[in-house]
């Protein structure tokens, strides 16, 4: 049996808060190595809402029993599913699900229109 791996996702006061997410609620991580303040930079996203903050990267905001982004950036492509498993004050913590590949969303027109 495979260890399993967490992560923390940080920031979230900056766009939608805690109360957007829900527990064992599907958040697509995708690496952004054009940011200009950590190379290892890796993006949370709510497909049908966007950017709702990043896994954490710093000794300051990795929670003990979680991996830094830096610790997991090599452990994939460029996307990897994730499943919220704990909400706890403004951090968010997510299992990676590895395994789970070629995840789709659809958006409707009007949709895409509000988030596009």
């Amino acid at each position: 049996m495979e260890k399993r791996v967490y992560v923390a996702i940080t920031g979230v006061h900056h766009y939608f808060g805690t109360k957007i997410f829900q527990l064992n609620q599907v958040i697509v991580l995708t690496k952004e190595p054009d940011n200009p303040y950590d190379a290892e930079a890796i993006r949370a996203e709510i497909p049908s809402i966007g950017k709702v903050g990043y896994v954490a990267n710093s000794t300051h905001t990795v929670p003990r029993g979680c991996h830094s982004a830096g610790r997991i950036y090599d452990t994939f492509e460029q996307s990897i599913v994730g499943a919220v498993r704990f909400i706890l004050n403004d951090t968010v913590i997510l299992e990676l699900l590895p395994e789970v590949k070629g995840i789709h969303f659809f958006m409707g027109w009007e949709e895409s229109k509000i988030f596009g």
